[in-house]
């Protein structure tokens, strides 16, 4: 009997072994990605561009084209190293050239349309593109734009009329934001297959193509196919090793599918030291999660509220701000103060739902539950609002309804920090 035992555990093991989550992101591929000089090429290569561009401009007369492109390649840098001094400096020589040309060109104003998205002000993004179309622009940039500009405003209807102007099945634009707009519907295979038709589409043009790849492997992650967002992720990394993006992605991939933290860590780290864009710290404070260490969630989750309330980065981190300050900052008032202003910013079910958390935390359980019947009870949400909305539920001993929620927030539940992921599990678990 005793040497049965011992044969069924040695069996029990092996299978156990055979059934463990094998790990996806190969650390000698990481090992050869954090080797290569290449990313440090593509920061030449702007700084070239900025310098050639710079020159050139006219202190004389007008110069349009000039200045037009030194202010893109401002934005270029700025995707590649996180500076929002570039990001600002650009708006403001576009602004000066719509002055200059009297109001009487639109190339500078519709670039200040999609800069205002990309900060996060969305009201002044529809005041631009309103000038813009005063000013005149094309049927099929019109549309673009404000489909763009309403799907951020949670102008659904709107943008989904959009949508439907725009509709050509052969066009990387209409299927990206197709893309967009079935994710948002929770139809997620339908925006997997139109993603896939964007990167498609971009035929020729290389960074179009990669960014679809890129997004693409977002959406595999949100689904949890994880081989399949390794290797949008992979392809992307090995065609631009610039692109920090994928690279934080398989950084994502290693904490919270393969358990790899330190391997994780080295990726964010090294994304850290080509780009200051603070949401690596996010990605460093989710280290920490993972690791249990309170004091180094802390010090970074410090660091990270003290550049992103500077004036610079305005409405851009506030739903990050939110979940700080609910959690290891232990600031709910501040939370509280910052979702009205969301609200303020864009009304949508999604920051209704931050507002709503934020009043929870803030011990107004009432009033938290009064705004959750009114704005956000049967919404579409994502991973986050439909824990946080689960954890109201328990909180109001609405245990059906708190589990409905955390089973829907399960599903997607590697969108989620090490942290929510293991509270989600253990409240599943209990149920």
């Amino acid at each position: 009997m005793r040497a049965f035992s011992l044969l069924f555990l040695v069996i029990f093991s092996l299978s156990a072994c055979n059934n463990a989550i094998k790990p996806i992101v190969p650390e000698i591929f990481i090992d050869s990605v954090l080797a290569n000089t290449q990313t440090d090429l593509a920061y030449k290569i702007n700084e070239t561009d900025i310098k050639f561009w710079e020159e050139r401009i006219s202190s004389h007369t007008p110069d349009y084209t000039n200045k037009s492109k030194y202010a893109a390649s401002l934005v270029t840098r700025f995707h590649l190293k996180g500076n929002i001094k570039d990001l600002q400096i650009s708006d403001s020589i576009l602004r000066s050239l719509f002055k200059e040309f009297n109001g009487k060109e639109v190339g500078p104003v519709i670039s200040l349309v999609s800069h205002a998205i990309l900060q996060h002000r969305f009201k002044e993004a529809d005041s631009l593109l309103t000038v813009a179309k005063s000013i005149g622009i094309k049927r099929y940039e019109s549309e673009a734009n404000s489909f763009d500009v309403n799907f951020e405003l949670g102008n659904i209807l709107l943008a989904k009329t959009n949508l439907r102007n725009l509709k050509k099945d052969n066009d990387f634009g209409y299927q990206f934001r197709k893309s967009k707009m079935m994710h948002y519907n929770g139809e997620l295979d339908s925006s997997l297959v139109a993603m896939q038709k964007a990167a498609e589409n971009a035929g020729q043009m290389a960074t179009l193509k990669y960014s679809a790849i890129s997004n693409l492997g977002d959406l595999y992650m949100h689904a949890g196919r994880m081989e399949e967002a390794y290797n949008c992720f992979e392809t992307c990394v090995k065609a631009n090793p610039s692109d920090l993006h994928s690279l934080i992605g398989l950084g994502w991939i290693a904490l919270v599918y393969d358990h790899h933290e330190k391997l994780a860590d080295r990726i964010f780290k090294f994304a850290a030291s080509k780009n200051a864009s603070p949401e690596l710290l996010l990605k460093m404070i989710a280290v920490a999660e993972y690791k249990n260490d309170a004091v180094m969630q802390i010090k970074l989750a410090k660091q990270f509220e003290t550049i992103v309330t500077n004036k610079a980065y305005g409405n851009m981190y506030h739903k990050y701000l939110i979940q700080l300050y609910t959690g290891v900052l232990e600031s709910p008032e501040k939370a509280e103060t910052i979702a009205l202003k969301e609200l303020d910013n864009r009304a949508t079910p999604q920051t209704y739902a931050w507002y709503v958390w934020a009043l929870l935390c803030n011990g107004k359980k009432e009033k938290a539950f009064e705004v959750y019947q009114q704005k956000v009870s049967g919404k579409l949400l994502e991973s986050i609002e439909l824990y946080w909305m689960g954890k109201l539920m328990q909180t109001l001993q609405k245990s059906y309804n708190a589990n409905q929620y955390f089973e829907e927030a399960k599903k997607n539940i590697y969108d989620l920090s090490p942290s929510f992921a293991k509270d989600l599990n253990l409240q599943l678990s209990s149920n």
